[in-house]
């Protein structure tokens, strides 16, 4: 970031170089510290010092180093402290024939060069946790979201959220859980959690289910860049690599998805001159190196059938183009391999567009309502098949109710101008 890009405006400096480094500044003191408890409480005293300094000194010429300087002097002081109180204690317990404990080498930690996200990933998807807390708290510390917004996510309140987190990081603590990299049955055993939540970050990212902006790249970028350093990690795993695929393809969408002055543009609207080539080339190649391995015999999943999907977009030049037909063939195939109220909601819009919108009507009637909970997904969806139906006032109503359940400012205004011209 250049020094002088926001240097008037101090405060929303800081809140930006949080949103998008205080999951490497977390990393980076859980590696220190050994508790991921403690390492969140000292990035937001880091936080807390850059609100209080900046506006009064100005903005440093690398906040991120400032930021990550100011945590580890903090988490080294607070060592220092634990260590004279310690080192009190033990002469106590030295008197009484007591042994002393090892200090941490905290020293040794600070400049230890490796990529702390992924190992708090892997850490936040510790087995000890339940699937809705580690999905939370990888949200809460990778991805930098606030506890209101992982509340949204989550459809849950925010009060019961935060208990979560907090508890989570408690169970962390009390499991004496280790900040490294898993290997062997340990990490195949991780390894769906950690991309469930590397796939929820980006889905944060590229429709952010609160606040004024459509997108979040900050997070989009973030997790391409820790699905990549995972398929490195596992080179193997057909999944990986569809989550990968999956993943660049989608974000290589991102410049055509918003126009001039700054509203979503909808897939089948985009410019596709727009689209990042070279993100597709990448998209395109994992899944080819998956099927290989999957005609090995290596099991493949939604993952990969996602990313197959995905390719269909990607291949077509125009939106006239795309191969529906095929795409709900693959969208019936996922629904057998991984069932669940989203799948059937696009699988609706693949076979309105193959087959017509009754088609599509007739799978999105059987979905239960509440399965969703608030979601504007399934009335959005029931709207564009009324309206290509042509039971506009019908559509008009679906839009409206779409429009009043989301919590994007982008998103509510694109489905009140679909309702708008339906009525």
């Amino acid at each position: 970031m250049p020094p002088h890009s926001l240097a008037d405006e101090p405060s929303r400096v800081v809140h930006t170089v949080w949103r998008a480094e205080s999951a490497r500044v977390v990393g980076a003191l859980t590696r220190m510290t050994r508790d991921v408890g403690l390492a969140e409480d000292i990035a937001q005293d880091a936080l807390v010092a850059a609100l209080e300094q900046w506006p009064t000194v100005g903005v440093p010429d690398n906040p991120v180093a400032w930021l990550m300087t100011t945590a580890k002097r903090r988490a080294v002081d607070h060592f220092r402290r634990a260590d004279t109180l310690r080192r009190k204690v033990a002469e106590i317990e030295h008197a009484r024939g007591g042994e002393e404990d090892t200090m941490p080498d905290i020293a040794s930690r600070i400049d230890y060069i490796e990529d702390d996200v992924l190992r708090l990933i892997f850490l936040t998807c510790h087995p000890v946790l339940t699937p809705e807390s580690r999905a939370a708290l990888t949200l809460r510390l990778v991805g930098g979201l606030t506890t209101a917004e992982i509340a949204r996510a989550f459809l849950a309140g925010e009060s019961a959220m935060g208990q979560r987190i907090s508890r989570a990081k408690k169970t962390l603590a009390e499991a004496h859980a280790e900040f490294e990299l898993p290997t062997g049955p340990e990490r195949a055993e991780r390894l769906d959690d950690v991309m469930a939540v590397i796939y929820l970050i980006f889905n944060e990212g590229y429709t952010a289910t609160t606040g004024a902006d459509w997108m979040r790249s900050d997070l989009t970028t973030e997790a391409v860049r820790l699905a990549r350093m995972l398929a490195a990690l596992t080179p193997d795993e057909p999944e990986v690599l569809g989550l990968l695929a999956l993943l660049e393809i989608q974000a290589s969408r991102t410049s055509a998805r918003l126009d001039a002055v700054g509203r979503p543009v909808l897939l089948e609207a985009q410019d596709r001159s727009r689209w990042d080539r070279s993100m597709i080339r990448r998209g395109l190649t994992a899944p080819d190196t998956a099927e290989r391995l999957a005609a090995r015999g290596v099991p493949i999943g939604r993952y990969f059938l996602q990313a197959a999907i995905a390719a269909q977009h990607a291949r077509a030049q125009r939106s006239e183009d795309t191969d529906w037909r095929r795409i709900a063939t693959l969208y019936d195939v996922l629904a057998e391999a991984a069932p669940g109220p989203i799948v059937e909601v696009n699988r609706a819009v693949a076979h309105g567009r193959a087959f017509g919108p009754g088609a599509g009507l007739a799978i999105l009637d059987a979905v239960d309502p509440t399965s969703l909970r608030d979601s504007p997904l399934l009335p959005s969806v029931r709207g564009d098949l009324l309206e290509r139906a042509g039971r506009r006032a019908e559509a008009a109503d679906a839009f409206t109710e779409a429009a009043a359940r989301t919590g994007n400012a982008g998103e509510r205004v694109v489905l009140e101008d679909r309702a708008a011209q339906n009525m």
